[in-house]
């Protein structure tokens, strides 16, 4: 992992930067209001940000909790800071924050084509759990579904 690179929780001011990674990183992109209210309104909520020396927020990872599990939203690397460890910290910090908060288990979806993104979330553990047919709305591609114990 990157050692200029900090994580810290995201505020409202960090909103539009993390909306610019959004709409960059995905085909449908989750709206600037969504995110506003995953800051303000979503008790449930967490969202950890990678954070270069300059200050530039360069990725992020969301992730809501409830009860005993955690569930993995998104995650988001801007495309120039790809491959140098950033998604992994962002994940290591979310299930260390999830584990900090009682979280038993952590679930997420990831494209089945995606496979550089399933060799990360198995580098930490993750095993396939199923598959959600048609879950992409952009194309209809299959989910599949991975989760990992915390404890």
């Amino acid at each position: 992992m990157s050692s200029d690179v900090t994580y810290r929780k995201m505020v409202s001011d960090d909103v539009p930067a993390v909306y610019e990674i959004e709409v960059a990183s995905f085909p449908v992109p989750w709206t600037l209001d969504s995110f506003y209210y995953e800051v303000h309104e979503n008790q449930y909520a967490h969202y950890v940000l990678a954070v270069d020396a300059n200050g530039s927020i360069i990725g992020f990872c969301g992730m809501w909790m409830v009860i005993d599990a955690a569930q993995i939203t998104n995650v988001a690397v801007i495309e120039e800071a790809r491959g140098r460890g950033i998604g992994e910290g962002l994940m290591r910090e979310a299930m260390q924050i999830a584990r900090l908060h009682g979280m038993e288990v952590m679930t997420l979806e990831v494209r089945v084509t995606n496979t550089v993104a399933q060799n990360l979330y198995r580098k930490l553990q993750f095993q396939d759990g199923g598959i959600r047919k048609g879950y992409y709305t952009d194309n209809g591609e299959d989910a599949l579904v991975m989760w990992v114990n915390l404890q």
